[in-house]
């Protein structure tokens, strides 16, 4: 199954996004096949392409009874920490021995 995914990728070669979506690694279940996509936009990608999809690979391994379907992968958010506050609570959330540090010495991360 794989390998007859990764040769319809090669056929979209030409097709970037396309190409970029069909390289991601899929979750194969029975005759249920699942791509993870990483934001809502390239749920219309893939669905643009899901007839001519589902058709090779079923002509490719004899098999009518495959589906795709697609799942949203929630993404890591990384908090970005701008003021010297943020900075020394993501330190502190690291490392929580600076915050009894901190009040031993008085210290003041704003300044």
């Amino acid at each position: 199954m794989r390998e007859a995914w990764a040769e319809y990728a090669r056929l979209r070669k030409d097709q970037v996004a396309e190409f970029h979506l069909l390289s991601r690694e899929v979750g194969v279940n029975g005759s249920i096949v699942t791509v993870a996509l990483a934001n809502p936009i390239e749920e219309p990608l893939l669905q643009s392409m899901m007839t001519d999809l589902v058709s090779y690979l079923r002509n490719r391994l004899s098999n009518n009874s495959i589906k795709v379907e697609s799942v949203m992968q929630e993404a890591e958010v990384k908090r970005m920490a701008y003021t010297n506050k943020e900075k020394f609570d993501l330190l502190v959330e690291k490392n929580p021995i600076l915050a009894e540090l901190k009040e031993r010495f008085g210290l003041d991360p704003d300044f």
